[in-house]
């Protein structure tokens, strides 16, 4: 692998362009809609700027970093020339590069925010791609970038991304939906974040055990005082009944089977 043509000007394309360029893949450019992103990120990139209706550097391989929604429009502009066509959705199939001769995926399993580049060394990437010859360039690009890489078909890539979403977004807003209660009662939300930290670090070493709270408990009447405190707050509320529920039921459905016996 030798050159590739970087489409997208958002997160994802500044951080996986940096990290193209740090593992030494020469960027072909940066092609974009708004010229001047897509001016802003090839400067950064030391690589020369295209707009979507430019006529396209050669390059060994074209990287989509564009939403999902865009990942199908922004395919069916570029030239049919057997150029293998990469995106970097775990939740969308090759289906969207129809009429490309070679089609892949190289999804980074990682949330990307603003800030300086991510470090993809540690990085899972997952691969595929409907022809060997494309899985194997992608196969080596992404073990350049990352120490892991692995090769899962469109059905597993659902379920990962899946767990993916469960693991980053529901925690995650979660601890913002707790900051915000904080707040609005004039209580520091930092009181919390030694918690959330030390909960990450036990999850990682043992999720099962790291769990804990009044449902883990079994304590109804703590459970049904909250609920109480959210009376306000109708859609938390639902949420912190259904997970406390499935909480509950996780670890003691096994109680209660041994006493129906």
């Amino acid at each position: 692998m030798s050159t590739v043509l970087l489409i997208g000007t958002g997160r994802l394309a500044f951080h996986l362009g940096h990290a193209l360029r740090r593992s030494g893949v020469e960027l072909a450019g940066v092609v974009g809609r708004d010229m001047g992103k897509t001016q802003e990120l090839a400067k950064a990139l030391e690589c020369p700027a295209f707009g979507l209706a430019d006529a396209l550097p050669p390059a060994d391989l074209r990287m989509l970093a564009v939403s999902d929604d865009a990942i199908a429009t922004v395919a069916e502009g570029l030239p049919r020339d057997g150029t293998p066509v990469v995106h970097a959705s775990g939740s969308k199939s090759l289906v969207l590069l129809s009429g490309h001769a070679h089609r892949g995926v190289l999804w980074p399993i990682q949330s990307f925010s603003p800030g300086p580049p991510i470090d993809f060394s540690d990085v899972p990437l997952v691969v595929d791609a409907d022809d060997a010859g494309t899985l194997s360039k992608l196969q080596a690009l992404a073990g350049r970038l990352s120490s892991t890489v692995v090769h899962l078909p469109f059905a597993k890539r659902q379920r990962l991304h899946l767990s993916a979403v469960i693991t980053s977004n529901f925690p995650v807003f979660l601890l913002r939906e707790a900051e915000r209660l904080l707040l609005d009662h004039g209580i520091d939300p930092g009181l919390v974040h030694p918690l959330w930290k030390a909960s990450s670090e036990k999850a990682l070493l043992n999720a099962d055990q790291a769990v804990t709270g009044p449902a883990r408990r079994g304590d109804v009447k703590t459970i049904e005082q909250q609920l109480q405190l959210l009376s306000d707050e109708p859609d938390l509320r639902r949420a912190y009944a259904a997970l406390s529920d499935l909480i509950f039921r996780t670890y003691h459905a096994q109680h209660r089977d041994q006493q129906d016996l």
